[in-house]
């Protein structure tokens, strides 16, 4: 993980793994690992290999284009590393009106009721807008 910065409550990390968001899963009892893959999958998807004749040559440049188009994925940990909040964010963490980011705490729950001073610090340090209306999917 890749420490992005400091809130409130913790901190927030940027997951680089399926292996990070596989524990990220596990912690927070949610399914951040499956968008994980399905966002990775795309991505390599969408690659465009180097016009080489080398095999090795065709993976030249797979990983920076993984991490320019992927979602960022990232969490927030307490002190003690105890996850509060998973958040899904737009590639590049540019605004995007088509790319709903996602905020949510353990089992799915609202992390804005105990966190939203932290969740505004990542918005103000990736320049975004991370309301509760828009980012949290499972409000009532």
């Amino acid at each position: 993980m890749q420490f992005v910065c400091d809130a409130p409550h913790g901190t927030w990390f940027r997951m680089d793994t399926e292996a990070e968001a596989i524990q990220e899963s596990q912690l927070m009892s949610h399914a951040v690992e499956k968008y994980y893959r399905q966002a990775y999958e795309n991505a390599v998807k969408a690659y465009v290999p180097p016009a080489s004749s080398r095999p090795f040559e065709q993976k030249i440049g797979l990983k920076s284009h993984v991490q320019r188009v992927m979602p960022l994925f990232l969490t927030l940990r307490d002190n003690e590393g105890k996850g509060l909040a998973t958040a899904m964010l737009p590639p590049g963490a540019k605004e995007d009106k088509t790319f709903r980011p996602i905020i949510v705490g353990p089992s799915n729950a609202d992390p804005y009721q105990l966190y939203a001073d932290s969740i505004r610090a990542l918005g103000k340090h990736y320049g975004l807008v991370l309301d509760p209306v828009r980012c949290f999917p499972y409000r009532r």
